[in-house]
């Protein structure tokens, strides 16, 4: 396995080029590692599922560079959601959104309703996403487990299916706020780095749209 740190000069590049080759890889987030994959490559998609032993009915969530990179997967962005995107992301938020009925989604996304989906507040991984497009990213851990603070450790976890490894330092182990604004009214689906308490603050008084 590979291994640069995130501030090395060709770190950007290897995991870009890794990527593109069709690999899976360990990347720094805002929150915990991340493993990744381009979406567009089904059998990297399938090296994610089988490094973490996650079953393949779970969606895998997706990170994206820019708030155009967004809209460009047909995501539908209401007004709770523009509200939420604007006062965390970048950052350790996760919004669940569904599809604008009429716009075009990449072929990746065909089969699905709905997306998981944020802008990671990490300069390496920002970087990386305005190379690749929208990339799949989860937790760098098997399945159920807790994310390990480290590179190495969350490499190691996950067995040979890694090529490459990005080290950002040792990083907290408390995963990004879920929020699903499909709803009627915003669900906190998975309290993390921002407070379920915080997040209805935000949206007092927002109307639906």
């Amino acid at each position: 396995m590979r291994t640069f740190r995130a501030d090395d000069d060709g770190a950007l590049e290897a995991a870009t080029s890794s990527l593109r080759a069709g690999e899976v890889i360990v990347v720094p987030t805002d929150t915990v590692y991340g493993v990744a994959a381009l979406p567009t490559i089904p059998a990297a998609v399938q090296g994610i599922y089988a490094a973490k032993d996650r079953p393949t009915t779970q969606h895998l969530p997706v990170m994206a560079g820019t708030l155009e990179q967004v809209r460009q997967l047909g995501l539908h962005l209401s007004e709770r959601a523009e509200v939420l995107a604007e006062r965390w992301w970048p950052g350790p938020l996760t919004l669940v959104l569904g599809f604008e009925p009429d716009q075009p989604r990449p072929g990746w996304l065909k089969e699905r309703e709905e997306v998981a989906v944020r802008i990671p507040d990490h300069p390496f991984l920002l970087s990386l996403l305005r190379e690749t497009g929208a990339l799949l990213v989860t937790s760098a851990n098997q399945h159920g487990s807790a994310t390990p603070p480290t590179a190495d450790e969350a490499a190691n976890e996950l067995g040979g299916w890694v090529s490459l490894m990005v080290d950002g330092g040792t990083l907290q182990s408390i995963p990004s706020t879920l929020v699903n604004v499909r709803t009627d009214a915003a669900l906190v689906e998975r309290e993390g780095a921002i407070p379920s308490a915080e997040v209805h603050a935000v949206l007092s008084g927002v109307g639906q749209s």
